[in-house]
C-alpha cells in the first residue's frame, strides 16, 4: 500500500483488479434481499479480496477491512482512550451500545452531549488519507484515466455466520458449488454495520472477527467500503480511528524488530508525533491472512504488553491478535478459508463468511455488465446450459470473464463456436488479452501472431512455480527464481493488467499477483501444456524420462490426487482441457512446428474412469468427473441418467463408477434442496454411498427405506460435519430401534449440528430412546424445533424423560408429536407440568390416538388456554 496514494512513477494504473472487485461489488444483493445496485457497465467482478492478489486500488493495493460498518459494543470498563499530542479526546465518556450507533432509519447517529468526542488532528488526517484510498476504483484498462466512486456501485455483501474458523479441505470452486446451492434466507445473515456485534442470544462481547471468503468473493471492497463509511462520517463515528495492515505488506517488515508505536508511526504517518494506550475504539484490520509468510507462533512467541516494546512484526501480530497488546482493540481478519485454521479458537469471538453469487445475483450481474438487453439475455442462457460455467459463475470474478469472453464472441461472429466449458473459456479470455496488447503494444512476429510467447512462458513458469509451493502473491525474490526480471514484470503488468498485477505495498515495496487464482491455475497448465508439446519435458513426472504421448496428463492425474484438498484440482481440469484437439486450435500460434497435442483422448479419459472405480474420496472422485467434463466425455453420467429414466435402477447391480457418477450427478444438479432415497434404492449399502448427498441437502427424506442402525451411526457422521446442511431429517417408517436412536443422538448434540426437524416416527422405540432425546433436547448446542415420535411404544414412562429435557431452558423445541404413542392421563400430567415449567417454547403438542382420559384432556386444555403459555395448538383425539 502506498502511503502518498499516488502511482509509482512509470507504473502502469491499475484497472482490471479495481474493475473486478467493483464489479463483484456491485452485482451483490443486500441481505434484506432486495437487489442492490450493480457496478456500471465497465466495472468488473470482485476480487473484493479473496486472492488478496488483487486488491487494486489506483496502483496500490487498498488497505484492508471488511464489511461496511462496526457497531462496537463495549464494557464501559475497557481501559483509556488513545492520547494524541496534536488534539485532545474525551476520556471514556462515549459508552457504545449495539443500539445507539445509528438511527433507526440507518443513518450515523451524532454524538450527543454526554458521549462528545472531539476529532483530532490525527484522526481528521487519517480520514482523508483513507477516503483518498477508498472513495473510487479503476473500471477498465480502454479508458484507463477513469474511476468511478465507489459509493456509486458498491452493494451490500451478503455475510454470514461462518461457524468455526476450521479448514475446509475441498477445492474453492467445491465450496462455493456447496455454499450457494441454498436460499441465503436459510442461514444467519450479519449486516456489515453489525461486524461487531454480539448476535442474539450471544453474551460476550465480539473482540476478533475472522471473515472467510473464497478467493473472488468479494472480501477486500467490503473492506473498502467499511473504511469509506467511517471516513465519511456515515457509520461507526464511535471508532477512533482504523489501522488497515494488509498481511501482504507486514511480509515486507518479516526480518524486522520494531515496537507496535513504530510499525504505526512507520506505515501511517498522519499518526506521526502519536502515543497510544488503551483504548476500546481503535480497529485494526489485517487483510489476506493466505497471504501471510509470517511464522504467527502463538504458542511460542513471546509475551508483548507493553505497545513501545520493540520486537518481531511476527510477535506484535501474535500478542495483538491474543489480546496481550492493546486488548481493548478491535480486531478484524479476513482469509480465504484454506488459512482460517493458523489463528487459534480461542482468540476468535466470531467467525463470517462472504458468499458467491446466488442464482438471480449472477443474471442480475450480466443485465447491468451488458447494456444490450438481448445480449444479456443470450449470455445468461449460454451460461445456464453448460453446468460448470453455470457453478463457477458463483464467483464474480468469474462472471466477469464470462460477459469479457462472451460478450465479444456473440457479437463478433455468429458462426464461432461459443466456449462451453472452462479451458474453452479461459482460453478466449487470453486471447482477447493478447490482442489488446498487441494494438496497444505492437511487437514484430515472423507468423504475424498476436501472441507474445516470451511473456506467456515467463508468466505461465512464475504461476506453475508459485502454484506448487501455494503462493498466489509474489515479490521481487519469487520473480527472479523464475528467471524474470523486475523490470520485464513491470512491463508485463502495464500491458497485461487483466490477468497480471503489479501493486506498491508499505514502504513502495513492490508486490506482484495474478488477477485471480483461476488465472495463475489456467497459466500454470497452459506451462507445463508447451513445455511437453514443444520441449518434450514432462513437469508432472516423478522421475525424468522419455516422456510417451498420454504420460503428461496421467503423470498430472496421479500428482493431483496426492493433494486431499484439491490444491491442484483445477489446474488438472486445465491441462486436460488443453490436450483437446479444438483447444489447441485456440492457441495454435503458441506451439511450434514440431509440437503436438494427443491424437486421441480414448487413453487418457479411460484411466481417470479407472481412478474412479478405486476406492478414492468423494471430492477426488467429483473432480475427476470434472476433467471427464473438460475432456467432453459424459458416458459414465449417461449411464445413470438412462437408469433413471428407465425406473430400473432400484434393480440394477451398479459399479463403484456408476455409483460415483450417480454422486457427481446429484451433488452438481440445479437444485439439492430435497433428497429423496426412496427415488433410488432403498437400503444402508444404498444410503452409505449416497451420503455426500444427504450432507448437502437441506431436507433429506430417508422414510421407508428399509434402513437399521447402521444407518444411524452413518447420519450421525454427517451431522457432525461443519460443512453439513441438513436441517430436516426424516427416518420414520425404518426399523431403527433404540439402539440406533442412540447411534443418532451423538451426531445431534455435536455442536457443528443444524438439525430443526427430526422425524422418527413408527421405528420401534421405547423409553429407552425417550432417556436419550431427553439429552439432546437438554443440550445448548441443540438446534432441534420439531420432533415427531409418533406411532412408537413410549407409554407414560417415556413422556417423563421427554418431560425432563422439554424443562431445561435450553429446549427450544416448538412442536412435538407423540401421537399413538400409548400415553395416558399419568403422561399428560409430566406433559403440562413441563408446559407450566418452562412455557417459553413449545407451540404445538400432538396427542392424538392416545388415552389422556377426560383430567389429562382438562391439565393440557388450561395450558392451552392460558395466555402465560405459547402452546397454540393441541391434539388430543384422531
Amino acid at each position: 500500500m502506498s502511503l502518498s496514494g499516488e502511482n509509482e512513477e512509470g507504473g502502469p494504473p491499475s484497472s482490471i483488479c479495481e474493475e473486478i472487485e467493483d464489479e463483484a461489488t456491485a452485482s451483490r444483493m443486500s441481505p434484506s434481499g432486495s437487489e442492490g445496485e450493480m457496478s456500471l457497465k465497465r466495472s468488473f467482478p470482485a476480487e473484493q479480496d479473496t486472492d488478496r492478489e488483487l486488491k487494486r486500488i489506483k496502483t496500490d493495493r487498498p488497505v484492508s477491512p471488511v464489511p461496511s460498518g462496526i457497531s462496537m459494543k463495549s464494557d464501559q470498563s475497557m481501559g483509556h482512550p488513545i492520547f494524541f499530542k496534536e488534539g485532545e479526546l474525551s476520556t471514556g465518556q462515549s459508552s457504545i451500545s449495539e443500539e445507539n450507533d445509528q438511527s433507526m432509519d440507518n443513518q450515523p447517529r451524532g454524538p450527543t452531549d454526554d458521549e462528545l468526542v472531539y476529532p483530532t488532528e490525527v484522526q481528521e488526517k487519517t480520514k482523508s488519507y483513507l477516503k483518498n484510498r477508498t472513495c473510487s476504483l479503476f473500471e477498465g484498462i480502454e479508458d484507463q484515466g477513469k474511476t468511478t466512486p465507489l459509493n456509486n456501485i458498491y452493494t451490500e455483501l451478503y455475510i454470514t455466520q461462518g461457524g468455526s474458523g476450521e479448514v475446509n479441505y475441498e477445492h474453492e470452486v467445491r465450496q462455493i458449488e456447496t455454499t450457494c446451492r441454498f436460499p441465503v434466507e436459510q442461514e444467519t445473515s450479519i449486516q456489515l454495520n453489525d461486524i461487531f456485534k454480539p448476535l442474539s442470544g450471544q453474551d460476550k462481547p465480539i473482540r476478533t472477527v475472522l471473515t472467510k471468503g473464497v478467493a473472488g468473493i468479494g472480501k477486500t471492497v467490503s473492506v473498502l467500503k467499511f473504511m469509506l463509511d467511517w471516513a465519511e462520517g456515515k457509520a461507526n463515528q464511535d471508532i477512533q480511528i482504523i489501522f488497515p495492515l494488509p498481511f501482504r505488506d507486514l511480509n515486507m517488515m518479516r526480518d524486522t524488530n520494531q515496537s507496535l508505536i513504530e510499525l504505526l508511526h512507520h506505515s501511517f504517518i498522519e499518526t506521526k508525533e502519536s502515543e497510544i494506550s488503551e483504548n476500546e475504539k481503535v480497529v485494526f484490520v489485517f487483510d489476506g491472512l493466505d497471504e501471510c509468510r509470517l511464522p504467527l507462533d502463538f504458542q511460542n512467541n513471546k509475551i508483548c504488553c507493553d505497545v513501545t516494546e520493540s520486537t518481531s512484526v511476527d510477535v506484535l501480530l501474535t500478542n495483538l491478535i491474543k489480546g496481550n497488546l492493546l486488548p481493548s482493540a478491535h480486531i478484524w481478519i479476513t482469509t480465504r478459508p484454506a488459512a482460517a485454521n493458523q489463528i487459534p479458537p480461542e482468540c476468535v469471538d466470531q467467525v463470517t463468511e462472504v458468499r458467491g453469487f446466488n442464482d438471480p445475483q449472477k443474471e442480475e450481474y450480466f443485465r447491468k455488465r451488458v447494456a444490450e438487453e438481448d445480449l444479456a439475455s443470450r449470455i445468461i442462457s449460454h451460461i445456464k446450459t453448460s453446468r460448470s460455467l453455470h457453478i463457477m459463475c458463483h464467483i464474480p470474478v468469474f462472471c466477469w470473464i464470462s460477459a469479457t469472453v462472451l460478450e465479444r464472441l456473440l457479437v463478433e461472429a455468429e458462426s464461432r463456436e461459443i466456449p462451453k466449458n472452462l479451458t474453452q473459456m479461459y482460453a478466449h479470455l487470453m486471447i482477447f488479452q493478447s490482442k489488446l496488447r498487441s494494438q496497444k503494444y505492437p511487437v514484430v512476429h515472423a507468423n504475424d501472431s498476436h501472441w507474445d510467447k516470451e511473456m506467456i512462458l515467463a508468466l505461465g513458469k512464475l504461476a506453475f512455480q508459485q502454484l506448487e509451493k501455494g503462493h498466489l502473491i509474489f515479490y521481487e525474490e519469487d520473480l527472479r527464481e523464475c528467471g524474470i526480471d523486475i523490470k520485464d514484470a513491470s512491463v508485463y503488468s502495464g500491458v497485461c493488467t487483466q490477468i497480471f498485477r503489479e501493486e506498491s505495498g508499505l514502504n513502495q515495496i513492490k508486490v506482484y499477483c495474478f488477477v485471480h487464482l483461476s488465472i495463475q491455475e489456467f497459466l500454470a497448465a497452459l506451462y507445463v501444456f508447451l513445455m511437453f508439446t514443444n520441449n518434450n519435458v514432462n513437469l508432472m513426472a516423478e522421475e525424468k524420462s522419455l516422456p510417451q504421448k498420454n504420460s503428461l496428463y496421467e503423470d498430472a492425474v496421479d500428482k493431483a490426487l496426492q493433494f486431499e484438498n484439491g490444491h491442484l484440482d483445477l489446474f488438472l481440469r486445465f491441462l486436460l482441457g488443453l490436450s483437446l484437439q479444438s483447444n489447441q486450435h485456440l492457441l495454435q500460434d503458441l506451439l511450434t512446428p514440431t509440437g503436438s497435442g494427443s491424437q486421441s483422448n480414448k487413453e487418457i479419459v479411460n484411466y481417470i474412469k479407472e481412478k474412479i472405480r478405486k476406492n478414492l474420496s468423494l471430492e477426488r472422485c467429483i473432480n475427476l468427473f470434472h476433467c471427464l467434463n473438460e475432456l467432453n466425455d459424459h458416458s459414465l453420467v449417461e449411464e445413470i441418467q438412462s437408469y433413471l429414466r428407465s425406473g430400473s435402477l432400484s434393480k440394477s447391480k451398479l459399479s463403484s463408477g456408476q455409483w460415483s457418477a450417480l454422486v457427481f450427478m446429484l451433488l452438481t444438479s440445479e437444485k439439492l434442496d430435497v433428497f429423496d432415497l426412496k427415488k433410488y434404492i432403498r437400503s444402508d449399502a444404498a444410503l452409505l454411498k449416497l451420503l455426500p448427498v444427504v450432507r448437502s441437502s437441506r431436507t433429506a427424506l430417508l422414510n421407508e427405506c428399509k434402513l437399521t442402525k447402521k444407518s444411524c451411526e452413518a447420519i450421525a457422521s454427517v451431522l457432525k460435519s461443519n460443512s453439513c446442511c441438513l436441517r430436516l431429517l426424516d427416518m420414520s417408517g425404518n426399523k431403527l430401534q433404540d439402539s440406533g436412536v442412540k447411534l443418532l443422538s451423538a451426531g445431534l448434540e455435536d455442536p457443528h449440528c443444524k438439525l430443526e426437524k427430526l422425524k422418527l416416527n413408527d421405528c420401534i422405540l421405547t423409553e429407552k430412546s425417550c432417556e436419550v432425546l431427553a439429552s439432546t433436547l437438554s443440550s445448548n448446542t441443540s438446534s432441534l424445533r420439531e420432533l415427531d415420535l409418533g406411532g412408537n411404544e413410549l407409554q407414560d414412562s417415556g413422556v417423563r424423560f421427554i418431560c425432563a429435557g422439554l424443562e431445561n431452558p435450553q429446549c427450544k423445541l416448538e412442536t412435538l408429536r407423540l401421537a399413538g404413542c400409548s400415553i395416558t392421563e399419568e403422561g399428560c400430567t409430566y406433559l403440562a407440568s413441563a408446559l407450566r415449567s418452562n412455557p417459553s417454547h413449545l407451540k404445538e403438542l400432538d396427542l392424538s390416538g392416545n388415552t389422556p382420559g377426560d383430567s389429562g384432556v382438562k391439565l393440557l386444555s388450561s395450558v392451552r388456554e392460558d395466555p402465560l403459555y405459547k402452546l397454540e395448538t393441541l391434539r388430543l383425539n384422531d
